[in-house]
C-alpha cells in the first residue's frame, strides 16, 4: 500500500519536486549542456518524494546505486563502435544481469541505462549528473524516513526480466524493419512496461490509460518545445499540465513528468516524431503485456475435472 500522507505535506513534496526539476533544467541551460537533463530524474523525484512508491523506496540506498551503475553500463556501451540498435541490446542485457545479481527491481534505473544510448552521451557531465540528483532524491528519502514502515526486502519475480527482454527485443526488431531504429527506445514507455510487467493485476482499462496517459505527456511536451524559447517555462509548464492530467484521471504515473521532458536531448527531427512514436510503441507493448498477463493469469488458474 501506498503511504497516506496530508495534503499539505502532498502539496510541499510537489513543490520541492518540481524545484529539483527545474534546478536540473536550469544547470543545463546556465552550463549549455543538454547531457545534464536527465528526464528520469523527473519521474523519480514525484514517484519517490511525492507518491512514494514503496518498491521505490523500501531500500534507499537503491536509489542512487541503481541508476548510477545501470548509467555507467549505458555510458561504457556507447563509447564501443558498434551500431546503434547492438549497444542497445548489449546494454538492456547488461542491466538486467546487474539489476538480478544486485537483487534490485528498480524500474527508472533502466532510463538511467539507456538514455546515454538514445542521446549519445560522450559528455561525463551525463554521469555526474546522474550521481549528483539520484543521490540528492535518495538523502530526501533517508532525510523524512520515508520509507519507515516497508518492508525492507519483498520477494521479486525475476522471470519478467526475461519475459521483459524478448518483449523489448521483438519490438526492437519491428523498428529495425521499419526503418526507424531511433525510435525503438523510449526511455519513459520501457520503464512503464517493466513496471506493468511486475504488476499481480494488470487489465485492459490500464493498458488504455497508460497509453493515454503517455501520449498526451509526448504531445505536450512536444508542442511546448517547439512553442516556447524558455526551457524554464516549458519545463514548469510541463509539470504543471502532467499534475492537472493524472490529477483529472486519477492516476499516478511518474513517466508523465519524465516525457516532456525528452525534446531536451532528443535530435528535432526525432522530437517531431514522438507523440506518433508514443501512441505505436504504447499499443504495441502495453497490447503484449495485457497478452501476457492474460495468459500468465489464464495459466494459473486449475483446470475443471474432466467428467
Amino acid at each position: 500500500m501506498n503511504p497516506v500522507i496530508s495534503k499539505n505535506e502532498t502539496i510541499l513534496s510537489y513543490i520541492i519536486a518540481i524545484a529539483l526539476i527545474l534546478l536540473m533544467v536550469a544547470a543545463s541551460v546556465i552550463l549549455d549542456d543538454p547531457e545534464v537533463i536527465l528526464p528520469e530524474i523527473a519521474a523519480m523525484a514525484i514517484g519517490i518524494w511525492v507518491y512514494r512508491e514503496p518498491g521505490w523506496i523500501r531500500q534507499p540506498s537503491r536509489i542512487f546505486v541503481a541508476p548510477s551503475i545501470t548509467a555507467a553500463i549505458g555510458f561504457a556501451v556507447n563509447q564501443i563502435d558498434l551500431p546503434y540498435l547492438g549497444k542497445v541490446s548489449i546494454t538492456l542485457v547488461l542491466m538486467m544481469l546487474f539489476l538480478r545479481i544486485f537483487q534490485s527491481n528498480f524500474g527508472p534505473s533502466l532510463a538511467t541505462g539507456l538514455l546515454p544510448l538514445v542521446t549519445n552521451a560522450v559528455e561525463w557531465s551525463f554521469m555526474v549528473s546522474v550521481v549528483l540528483f539520484s543521490f540528492l532524491i535518495m538523502v530526501g528519502v533517508l532525510t523524512f524516513k520515508l520509507n519507515g514502515g516497508l518492508e525492507k526486502k519483498v520477494k521479486i519475480p525475476y522471470q519478467y526480466m526475461l519475459v521483459f527482454l524478448i518483449l523489448i527485443f521483438v519490438w526492437i526488431g519491428l523498428c529495425w524493419i521499419a526503418g526507424y531504429p531511433q525510435l525503438a527506445v523510449i526511455p519513459p514507455i520501457l520503464v512503464v512496461v517493466y513496471e506493468s510487467l511486475h504488476k499481480p493485476m494488470f487489465n485492459g482499462k490500464m493498458a488504455f490509460k497508460l497509453g493515454l496517459v503517455l501520449t498526451i505527456s509526448a504531445t505536450v511536451g512536444t508542442l511546448l518545445y517547439f512553442a516556447i524559447d524558455s526551457w524554464m517555462l516549458v519545463t514548469l509548464l510541463d509539470m504543471i499540465l502532467m499534475l492537472i492530467l493524472l490529477r483529472f484521471l486519477g492516476m499516478r504515473v511518474p513517466a508523465a513528468y519524465a516525457f516532456p521532458l525528452l525534446p531536451f536531448v532528443f535530435p528535432d527531427e526525432i522530437v517531431v516524431m514522438l507523440p506518433f512514436s508514443a501512441l505505436v510503441a504504447s499499443i504495441f507493448l502495453f497490447g503484449s503485456v495485457l497478452l501476457y498477463k492474460n495468459w500468465e493469469r489464464k495459466r494459473s488458474q486449475p483446470h475443471a475435472p474432466r467428467n
